[in-house]
């Protein structure tokens, strides 16, 4: 039980990160964000670096941490332009999609298939999504899954979601090819890396945009940092979906701050939605 722990500290790490993200759309544009968001998580990953060690890397090393450094620049881009369209409360449930991608791509990637119980655990996580937009059902039974392409912001969180479903995978090759805390730390370095000529091109560097960056942007990377530590420990001691399935109830916390924080709307039947998500956390815990 002691993945389901570190798999549940990455979900309210990853909700507090979601909420200055939003915070920091407000005042600095999507690029700048994001590649702050990469380059302190790194910040702060390079203490734990030094007290554990450099690893002896694997023959698949580098393979993941290209194809992460790529797809991941891709799903935070996609994030925070999801997260300046539409309300946060909206975007986050969308990345409780993750799991039922990850029923595709991880027998694909590492040969891995959740047992009967978590399954089903994985489909009460999906049908929460669905019961969080409920009011929508009013204008038929299809109606909330619908709703996911009104949007912007929404479309974008499935593309999120989607990403993440086999950047999860090559999370835990990158993880059995060195170490939990190294690897996450050459990802996100590898992020800010790509990012940086897009930082350049888009934005230009003006000082006037950087000079808003404050307090929000350096939460963001703290935030992002101990989450994702934690989601590389929960990874090698249990399968990807049951790990991404209990980090996605990030989108239950980030329902609530969206609420106290933003006063975002729909509150009543986005907390139906989420107590049925945690009907399906509680069976993937139970059946690890």
């Amino acid at each position: 039980m002691l993945w389901f722990f570190f798999a549940l500290t990455t979900a309210i790490c990853e909700s507090f990160r979601d909420v200055f993200n939003k915070k920091s759309l407000k005042t600095n544009d999507v690029y700048i964000v994001a590649w702050s968001l990469n380059f302190f998580t790194v910040v702060f990953l390079l203490p734990l670096v030094f007290v554990t060690g450099i690893p002896e890397i694997g023959d698949r090393f580098f393979l993941a941490l290209a194809v992460n450094s790529i797809l991941n620049g891709l799903a935070f881009l996609a994030l925070m332009k999801a997260i300046q369209a539409s309300d946060l409360s909206k975007v986050a449930p969308m990345t409780t999609f993750t799991p039922l991608f990850l029923l595709l791509t991880s027998p694909l990637i590492v040969g891995e298939f959740p047992n009967p119980s978590g399954f089903i655990g994985i489909a009460l996580i999906v049908t929460g999504a669905y019961l969080l937009n409920l009011n929508a059902r009013k204008s038929g039974y299809l109606a909330p899954f619908k709703m996911l392409w009104k949007e912007r912001g929404t479309k974008l969180g499935l593309l999120v979601a989607f990403l993440w479903s086999i950047t999860a995978n090559f999370d835990k090759i990158g993880v059995q090819n060195s170490a939990p805390i190294f690897w996450v730390a050459s990802m996100f370095a590898g992020i800010t890396l790509l990012l940086s000529p897009l930082v350049i091109i888009n934005s230009g560097l003006k000082l006037s945009k950087w000079g808003s960056i404050g307090k929000s942007l350096v939460l963001i990377g703290l935030f992002n940092a101990i989450a994702v530590a934690f989601q590389m420990f929960a990874l090698n001691l249990t399968l990807v979906a049951y790990v991404i399935s209990v980090k996605r109830t990030s989108a239950i916390f980030s329902v609530v701050w969206s609420k106290l924080i933003f006063k975002e709307s729909g509150f009543q039947e986005r907390v139906f939605g989420a107590s049925v998500m945690v009907s399906g956390v509680i069976c993937i815990a139970l059946s690890g």
